[in-house]
């Protein structure tokens, strides 16, 4: 076992689940020297969920992700593939051209996203970010392809869990409902709700509302949705 090895698996040690992959997260930050990690679940394009974060920071970049619709974890997923981006302030960089001015307000340059794989499916991604020009080789490439790796290990804690949750509720046979317990961003899945029901029109619309807000108003979705929830914000039919 390599010294890298070692100090990862030391971070994951007796955490579970979410505990766990914020673990591995913030072992990217002092093994690698990136500035922040973050590990995210990703379904039918969108980012459903956050599951381990290096710091605030961190979660901060994965909400821009979300509220955006567009960027590098989603891409990994996508292609089943990492995805690199040596420097996003290079004019010739055409990529996300929401996502792109948002990351560089935040002061990131350097991104580096690797598919996260379970059971032989990409569900979600490790993206690490940096605030200078960054390349993928090295110690980076083999500590990103083991940190990916190694969050296999708390999504199967956590589909134990669901595992467990369902088994405890002989009456309920309904395996999506306790996934989506677990793995949404359950304040803008109920706020999403909402506005279904003030504008009189499916999900998709109503998702796809409620980030514009949130993007138009330099707010996250998880902040546009507590409001919704908590009575500040109405949709209203034009």
């Amino acid at each position: 076992m390599t010294l890298d090895e070692k100090q990862f698996l030391d971070a994951v040690g007796n955490r579970r689940c979410g505990d766990a992959a914020s673990g591995i997260c913030e072992a990217c930050v002092a093994v690698l020297g990136v500035q922040a990690a973050v590990i995210s679940l990703v379904h039918d394009g969108s980012n459903v969920a956050t599951l381990g974060v290096s710091s605030l920071l961190a979660q901060t970049y994965d909400e821009i992700e979300f509220t955006i619709g567009e960027g590098p974890a989603r891409d990994a997923v996508a292609r089943g593939a990492p995805v690199v981006v040596i420097d996003l302030a290079d004019p010739d960089e055409v990529c996300w051209p929401l996502y792109r001015p948002a990351m560089l307000s935040q002061r990131i340059r350097g991104i580096v996203a690797m598919p996260v794989m379970m059971s032989g499916h990409c569900v979600g991604a490790l993206t690490l970010f940096q605030n200078a020009p960054q390349r993928l080789n090295g110690d980076l490439l083999s500590g990103s392809l083991l940190a990916a790796d190694l969050a296999q290990l708390p999504l199967l804690d956590l589909y134990d869990e669901l595992n467990r949750c369902t088994a405890t509720d002989p009456n309920s046979t309904d395996w999506n409902e306790q996934e989506h317990q677990f793995l949404t961003r359950r304040e803008v899945d109920q706020a999403t709700g909402m506005v279904m029901a003030q504008l009189d029109v499916g999900p998709d619309e109503a998702l796809v509302r409620l980030r514009a807000h949130a993007y138009a108003t330099d707010t996250s979705a998880t902040q546009t949705a507590r409001a919704i929830i908590g009575r500040q914000l109405r949709f209203n039919q034009s």
